[in-house]
């Protein structure tokens, strides 16, 4: 039986430890439980298909993400994880201007022919679009509306996805791994005084990365961008299927179960480890917020949740095995990318793990052009 250590346990780890012990593997999952981890203060809308991201890898590893959705979640309720905050509740991408709606419905239909999960697409008036978000301004917004986009919360997701791979047999550790270096092979991982052998190891730190790949000797280029997102709850009002709804800027609006609406999120360069919700980051959230959706200025404000997004260079995730290495697997720099696309990648370094073959090309998400 293979061993395998995971070494970081959010939503990526989690997913390559639940794939790896439903294959057969021997798994210890490792995990410091950081906070500002970017999973556990996520959510996230599954709707790759609006982006207008050029960058052809991406967007075939998050549409790869996209389509895996269901099916990890009927594999996790198979397992009894009926808790997995996730649900298929449609998206709304607004606009006021009438050509650029029309510009992205075309879009979505040419890319709808290699991916129907997009769902049904349509234009929907102002009147429609507020029918369906009524927080939002009057008369200022049409929309394209597409069905097959969902939401999702980090938190509740990562909790059943460990929980399932509890339940194929592996293990869990809190505390700090340390890699053990022997030659050209990782020999294991040191936590909490113990010495736990492997024969795969793989590290899926998020923002945490380098410093756990400095000691053995690697130079890993990831760095943290701080994000703060707002959890609002408009009162008596049932908000769970409601869609998720995207404004022109980078801002969204998840609703969930119970009145309520996530707002978010700040992308804060520079800012280190700075888990502190700040009077400029809330204050910029609601301003965007509200000039939107002005109906949500009496909800009440429920929490500001603070997490780091990984960042690698290039902005696109990279994942492999790290030079001078033969047995460490690295993946990392999700971004905000990482509840659409961390449980497809978790899959693909599992296979990759195992010797199986992917369905990415490694070298379309190089590992090596983040260290240095």
């Amino acid at each position: 039986m293979t061993r395998i250590i995971v070494v970081g346990a959010g939503i990526l780890g989690a997913a390559a430890a639940y794939h790896l012990a439903r294959e057969g593997g021997e798994v210890t999952v490792i995990d410091r439980n950081d906070p500002g981890q970017a999973t556990d203060a996520a959510a996230g809308m599954i709707c790759p298909w609006l982006s207008r991201r050029r960058n052809k890898a991406w967007y075939r590893l998050a549409t790869s993400g996209a389509r895996y959705y269901p099916e990890l979640i009927a594999a996790l309720e198979d397992e009894g994880e009926q808790d997995t905050g996730y649900k298929k509740v449609g998206a709304l991408r607004l606009h006021t201007d009438e050509e650029r709606v029309r510009s992205l419905e075309e879009l979505v239909r040419t890319r709808k022919e290699t991916a129907p999960e997009i769902g049904d697409i349509t234009c929907m008036s102002r009147e429609e679009t507020k029918r369906l978000f009524p927080p939002l301004a009057e008369g200022d917004y049409m929309s394209l509306h597409i069905t097959g986009a969902a939401r999702v919360n980090g938190r509740a997701l990562r909790k059943a996805i460990l929980r399932a791979a509890k339940k194929q047999g592996a293990s869990y550790i809190q505390g700090n791994g340390e890699l053990i270096a022997d030659g050209n092979r990782v020999a294991g991982v040191k936590v909490n005084g113990e010495q736990i052998s492997g024969d795969q190891v793989i590290v899926t730190a998020g923002a945490w990365g380098k410093e756990i790949l400095e000691p053995i000797g690697l130079t890993f280029s990831v760095v943290p961008q701080k994000a703060q997102i707002l959890h609002l709850r408009l009162e008596e009002t049932d908000t769970d299927n409601w869609p998720v709804v995207i404004p022109p800027q980078h801002y969204y609006f998840l609703p969930f179960e119970d009145g309520r609406i996530i707002a978010g999120t700040t992308h804060e360069d520079g800012k280190g480890f700075d888990l502190r919700p700040t009077a400029g980051g809330v204050g910029e959230i609601l301003e965007k917020t509200l000039a939107v959706a002005p109906g949500l200025g009496d909800s009440t404000l429920l929490e500001t949740r603070v997490g780091f997004r990984p960042h690698t260079p290039g902005y696109l995730p990279v994942f492999g095995y790290a030079p001078t290495y033969t047995n460490l697997i690295v993946a990392n720099g999700l971004g905000s990318t990482g509840l659409t696309a961390g449980p497809f990648l978790g899959l693909e370094i599992a296979r990759l793990a195992l010797g199986m073959k992917t369905e990415l090309d490694p070298a379309d998400y190089d590992i090596t052009q983040a260290f240095q």
